[in-house]
């Protein structure tokens, strides 16, 4: 058993004075689906829990002329079932309905599902040799003891970002469709408050894979907004699993389109399952540009997606599974614009 101490402060400054009153060891924590199974695994040992629920106002959804705004501490099923996503934003709403289970939806925050780590089974079942815990060597778990995964079994790792250090997968399907819209998230922290674009949230591994977010140890999101545009209505989160429910993605793609009649105006597409952060197919994006959204540019785009994707041993699949995901993605999106 490791022992804490645990606060609940009520106002997200006082959360933060907390958190500096300790200096190290501490985390925030909310809905705790993800902490305590780290906590459980012994990958994460915090001294000090900061329980930031009992903050008032971070659970609220509001919209403007410009944007939508979801409070940090607004759960998934809550911003999953706002009919206003439901109609306008399909590919928001699909990704926090299809990710997980309905009770876990029921706890975990919007806030909290950005940070979660990944489900490498080696960084989630091992650690390095030299360590009590488990016989496999995790750059993540254990800094400079090696990465199991790159010689061993990767059939579920990445085929994008990866590094020499670490090739494990970035789970969410929130953050792939937030990444995908040009969503911010809203910081407060020792040093104030500032804004970032989810799309810089997350780290490449390269020599330091331990290191998976931008933000300081200190920060409280506070809020996550989405900028409005024409394309939410025509959007999509596609994911592809082993099951139908309470399983991750082997590839999934975040697609909104802006059309005029019948030619592109604008594309988002963003991919996940496949890569090592939410990643933003920025190519793919360009190629669509002007043109006539066809079967065979669709699946054009997918290859652009997926360009410089590199397989380990046992995931090559992921790279053609991706490109269909991204050419259905893109499909199912024109569509919702007629």
């Amino acid at each position: 058993m490791q022992p804490f101490s645990y606060v609940r402060p009520e106002t997200p400054e006082a959360a933060v004075q907390a958190f500096a009153a300790v200096r190290s060891g501490a985390r925030y924590i909310a809905g705790g689906t993800t902490l305590y199974d780290l906590m459980k695994l012994g990958i994460e040992r915090p001294a000090h829990l900061i329980d930031v629920t009992a903050i008032d106002g971070l659970d609220t959804i509001d919209s403007s002329d410009r944007e939508l705004r979801f409070g940090a501490l607004t759960s998934m099923s809550t911003v999953a079932d706002d009919p206003v996503l439901r109609h306008d934003y399909p590919v928001l709403h699909e990704a926090l309905s299809r990710a997980a289970s309905q009770q876990l939806r029921n706890m975990a925050t919007i806030a909290g599902n950005l940070l979660q780590r990944t489900r490498c089974m080696y960084f989630r079942n091992g650690a390095s040799s030299t360590s009590s815990v488990g016989a496999y060597p995790c750059n993540k778990r254990e800094p400079g003891s090696g990465c199991a995964a790159i010689s061993g079994h990767d059939h579920g790792q990445a085929v994008l970002g990866q590094s020499k250090a670490c090739t494990a997968v970035s789970p969410g399907d929130w953050p792939v469709a937030l990444t995908a819209m040009d969503a911010s998230v809203e910081l407060l922290g020792a040093a104030g408050r500032r804004t970032i674009p989810v799309s810089r949230l997350y780290r490449l591994p390269g020599t330091k894979p331990h290191l998976e977010f931008t933000i300081r140890p200190d920060e409280l999101i506070t809020c996550i907004t989405v900028p409005k545009t024409r394309a939410g209505r025509a959007s999509t989160y596609h994911k592809i699993r082993e099951r139908e429910s309470y399983a991750f993605a082997l590839a999934s793609a975040a697609v909104a389109l802006d059309l005029d009649g019948d030619r592109v105006q604008q594309a988002h597409i963003a991919l996940g399952g496949v890569a090592t952060r939410p990643w933003r197919a920025t190519e793919a994006e360009q190629a669509l540009i002007g043109k006539r959204l066809t079967p065979a540019l669709a699946r054009a785009a997918g290859r652009l997606a997926l360009k410089g994707a590199r397989p380990g041993n046992a995931n090559a699949y992921k790279i053609d599974l991706a490109i269909h995901t991204v050419a259905d993605a893109l499909i199912i999106a024109l569509g919702r614009a007629a």
